[in-house]
């Protein structure tokens, strides 16, 4: 009987950690990234040169 409580002990924890690892890894994706407001590629915005 002892045998029993402790394999199930042990699944019950083993899924709960499961369980606690799949919440973390789907928050960490459904994070946004954070990306720079940096334009890859600007222009000059004054007048052309004569």
């Amino acid at each position: 009987m002892h045998r029993l409580i402790v394999a199930t002990t042990t699944a019950v924890i083993a899924a709960a950690l499961a369980v606690g690892a799949d919440f973390g890894i789907v928050a960490l994706l459904e994070a946004p990234p954070e990306q720079p407001n940096v334009p890859l590629i600007s222009y000059d915005t004054a007048a052309p040169r004569r």
